[in-house]
């Protein structure tokens, strides 16, 4: 955490944010612990190259979910699931798919790059 590399990540979150939430957490989100850097955020088609979850998430017919893309430059414990829970969308599936210069682009499941 103290380098500040750039972490991404896909969230898969419940229900369909709306823009002033994905604004709330381009300018930060207060948390208990202090408020949170400035994060990147997009929202992104489901990614066809992922995985499926061993167990599954659970499914709701009522509730759409959505994913978005993020990048924080902190570390904190469990940062992305309590940032997007302050914005009334907890996440069911979180994927970190870059660190720093480090990704998981090109590589499937079981697969592995020397560094």
């Amino acid at each position: 955490p103290r380098y500040r590399r750039v972490k991404a990540y896909l969230a898969q979150v419940e229900g369909e944010p709306v823009p002033e939430s994905l604004q709330a957490l381009a300018s930060g989100i207060k948390l208990k612990d202090g408020p949170t850097l400035p994060a990147n955020v997009i929202q992104v088609d489901e990614p066809s190259w992922l995985w499926p979850r061993d167990p599954p998430i659970r499914v709701r017919k009522n509730i759409p979910t959505r994913w978005l893309r993020l990048q924080i430059r902190e570390g904190r414990n469990r940062q992305v699931r309590r940032m997007t829970a302050a914005i009334g969308h907890p996440t069911l599936r979180l994927v970190r798919i870059k660190i720093g210069d480090w990704s998981l682009e090109g590589l499937q499941p079981g697969e592995y790059r020397l560094l």
